[in-house]
């Protein structure tokens, strides 16, 4: 299938083309917006289906949102009638559309274009008016917020907020993209409009408070919940603007003459990861939990696990070396102790259902020996 992408090195542009190569969909043609008629039709007359991408979304020239949505539109569709097929087109829009401003006029010019293409040659035409859309590779101090904010975060340069309650409607740029790739893994869909789902309700103000928090969980050591929906896709848009410098950072190591013991990542209720090293011969531990619960694991060193019950004082030993991947986990009332009886350096991963807290750190002295 031959694909034309017009504005392919736009925003969502770029990320769509990735997906198609992702997806099987080699033979892929950008076309940009100061594009002839003549590069055109050259670029549309063998192909199988269009991504109408580009467009003017900024400017102090409302003929400049005329020529640049409406008017790119129409030659874009006379190119395609030229070509005598039915070639499927996707048009994307702004909800803005449906609002009295020159850019929303010019979308929604751009929208009639299409429909009448549609109509008189009998070809499929799509129709996405998206929302305000996030996510990486977006250009900051241009139409995003959330872009202007992370590149701005990332660089230590200020936040302008106006008015913190203002409402934002945010779709997320992968689930665009999908959206869109569904026209051609699915070919046949009916046209008309194609809505981007989920699309996230939130205000402009927590976006702010989310992105710092982000920041914030390098020093804090506390990562937000980021596995789902909108924290998830936020907390990917704002890592993707890190530059190369800062993709690593510093743990603060504890360091004594067992070994190093550093906190790597913290959560607000899955408990905190954690390592710790030990020289042959050394004990770590001894002492016990009422609640808490935590799972090691052995990945360079032998080791053994020693466990007391408190009350009646039952011992059990464990030998685990860094070769089983083999997961030990303590349990409340025994204490437990870890030795390294290795003659090389142990290292020993560790998870904690809670984050530790040192006024009330459940952790109560008690050698193995009793």
């Amino acid at each position: 299938m031959r694909i034309v992408v017009t504005g392919g090195d736009g925003f969502i542009g770029r990320n769509l083309r990735v997906r198609l190569h992702e997806l099987g969909f080699d033979a892929i043609v950008n076309i940009e917006r100061d594009a002839s008629s003549e590069q055109l039709h050259d670029a549309l007359v063998s192909a199988d289906f269009v991504f109408h991408l580009a467009g003017v979304n900024r400017s102090k020239d409302a003929s400049e949102f005329d020529s640049g949505n409406r008017g790119l539109t129409a030659m874009v569709c006379q190119a395609l009638r030229e070509t005598g097929r039915r070639i499927p087109v996707a048009y994307t829009s702004s909800t803005q559309a449906l609002t009295d401003n020159s850019y929303g006029a010019s979308k929604r010019a751009g929208e009639l274009e299409i429909g009448a293409y549609a109509a008189e040659t009998g070809a499929e035409a799509y129709v996405f008016r998206l929302t305000n859309v996030f996510g990486k590779w977006c250009r900051p101090d241009y139409n995003s917020a959330v872009a202007t904010f992370c590149h701005n975060l990332v660089h230590g340069l200020p936040i302008a907020v106006h008015d913190p309650a203002t409402l934002l409607r945010l779709v997320y740029v992968d689930d665009v993209v999908e959206a869109m790739t569904r026209l051609v893994r699915e070919p046949g869909s009916p046209g008309g409009a194609v809505e981007v789902k989920p699309e996230y309700e939130t205000t402009v103000g927590e976006v702010v408070v989310m992105l710092r928090e982000f920041a914030g969980s390098r020093s804090s050591g506390v990562s937000p919940r980021t596995g789902t929906g909108f924290t998830r896709a936020l907390y990917a848009t704002y890592v993707s603007y890190l530059p190369p410098g800062e993709f690593a950072y510093e743990l603060v190591r504890h360091v004594d003459p067992r070994g190093v013991f550093a906190e790597m990542l913290k959560t607000p209720d899955c408990g905190q990861f954690s390592f710790f090293t030990a020289h042959p011969g050394v004990t770590r531990g001894g002492h016990y939990h009422h609640t808490k619960s935590e799972k090691f694991l052995v990945v360079k060193g032998q080791a053994r696990f020693g466990f007391r019950q408190i009350l009646t004082g039952e011992r059990h030993d464990i030998l685990v070396n860094g070769e089983q991947s083999r997961v030990v986990e303590t349990v409340p009332g025994w204490a437990h102790d870890i030795t390294n009886v290795g003659s090389d350096e142990m290292i020993v991963l560790l998870w904690a259902n809670e984050v530790f807290d040192p006024q009330c750190p459940d952790t109560i002295v008690a050698p193995i020996a009793g």
